[in-house]
């Protein structure tokens, strides 16, 4: 567990600051927001935004704060004992504020088209059925988001120096896919400072655009820690990444073998002796 310090909490804050103005930029001049025009929103830029700026962004602060941008990600990372509760708190603070601050910096450089585009405001489409299926599909979206995160960034045994373009192409592709139903958050940072800015902060819009992301973070976590990180792969072989890295990888098998052996041993000790042989 890491303890973090003040510049972690303000790389926070200017990261999720600029990724929530990037986002509220291009989905205020690229979404279509008049249901009578003949021309669709483009989604396909929208997700390169997205791609790219996360991208970006963690290059940028990752060393500092972990580049999480994303409270959900922080929770993952909490559970996992990455990050301090306390810290945890802070950096969701730090968030929702940058959130804001983003959303503001939109609201001052766009005046009609971003009034028009709730500056980037997340909403459930009517092709949906209502704020369930939105909880679905940000669940499924954060989902995927957050266990290529864990897979990737927190997975020791990862060619972790990928992690900053896996994370934004993931991201960008998510927002390609389900951007056209629920705006694409992934994320109540960004989703909460375009809301609050631009008049569309409904109680109602927690289930999709809060409970939902942090289901499927919550549902991320799991199968990462039983199934890509579980015990059955304590040991093995790790991807040739440095040898620093491989050095270390071993001496860490080394002594998981010898905590094994320990155990063994200590059954043998505990168990009764066998009964002896009557003839």
């Amino acid at each position: 567990m890491q303890d973090r310090s003040l510049a972690a909490y303000i790389s926070e804050v200017l990261g999720t600051l600029f990724l929530v103005m990037f986002i509220g930029v291009v989905v205020s001049l690229f979404a279509q927001t008049d249901p009578a025009s003949g021309t669709g929103s483009d989604f396909a830029v929208i997700g390169l935004v997205h791609a790219f700026g996360l991208f970006a962004l963690i290059m940028a602060f990752g060393s500092v704060s972990g580049g999480h941008f994303n409270p959900v990600v922080t929770i993952s990372a909490a559970i996992q004992k990455r990050i301090d509760p306390v810290d945890a708190i802070v950096y969701i603070l730090a968030q929702l504020s940058g959130g804001i601050l983003g959303s503001l910096i939109v609201k001052g450089i766009l005046v009609d088209e971003g009034r028009l585009g709730g500056y980037g405001n997340a909403e459930v489409a009517d092709a949906l059925g209502g704020n369930f299926q939105g909880f679905i599909v940000e669940g499924l979206g954060t989902f995927l988001l957050v266990l290529v995160i864990c897979a990737v960034a927190l997975n020791p045994r990862a060619r972790q120096e990928w992690a900053p373009l896996a994370i934004g192409m993931t991201l960008g592709f998510i927002v390609m896919i389900f951007g056209p139903l629920t705006g694409g958050s992934f994320n109540p940072a960004r989703w909460f400072g375009p809301a609050l800015i631009g008049d569309g902060l409904e109680a109602s819009d927690l289930v999709p655009y809060v409970l939902g992301p942090l289901a499927g973070a919550l549902l991320a976590t799991a199968v990462y820690r039983f199934v890509i990180s579980g015990p059955q792969f304590a040991e093995g072989p790790e991807p040739p990444t440095s040898d620093a890295r491989a050095v270390g990888q071993a001496v860490k098998d080394a002594e998981i073998r010898v905590r094994n052996k320990d155990k063994d041993r200590d059954k043998d000790r505990k168990a009764p002796p066998p009964p002896p042989n009557r003839k």
